[in-house]
């Protein structure tokens, strides 16, 4: 019962467009760096490629983010509270996404790996949130 309660408190219906939101700027991030890494080529002709980049960080974000706070009442209110909600839900949504890389899915999490994707997911993930209340 205090597990819903807790959950009740992190989940906020308006925050679904900062939901979808956060998908396709991680999806995009991911894909990026993907075609940086190999050719469109071959991830064209390789779909599931894909799929094996975007799951491990997908999946931690998925758990990660609404136990941080990221779609709660508050994070809907205004970027100044939503985009540090982000990026507080991202650095430990990308250690678990690194790990899963590491150790379920294909790839590595070099160090040199694990700062960009800190780095670059909270610029992802804070300047889409930044552009979402300056255009609401």
């Amino acid at each position: 019962m205090a597990d819903s309660s807790f959950l009740a408190t992190r989940l906020d219906r308006a925050a679904v467009p900062l939901a979808v939101g956060d998908l396709i700027a991680l999806i995009v991030l991911l894909t990026i760096g993907a075609i940086n890494h190999s050719s469109v080529e071959f991830l064209s002709s390789n779909p599931l490629y894909l799929l094996e980049v975007f799951a491990p960080f997908l999946i931690a974000w998925a758990l990660i983010a609404p136990l941080v706070g990221a779609y709660s009442a508050g994070a809907v209110e205004t970027a100044k509270s939503s985009v540090p909600l982000a990026i507080r839900s991202w650095i430990p949504a990308a250690v678990v996404g690194l790990a899963l890389r590491a150790f379920v899915f294909r790839g590595g999490a070099a160090p040199a790996f694990a700062v960009v994707m800190l780095v670059l997911g909270s610029l992802a993930l804070g300047g889409w949130r930044a552009l979402y209340f300056r255009l609401r």
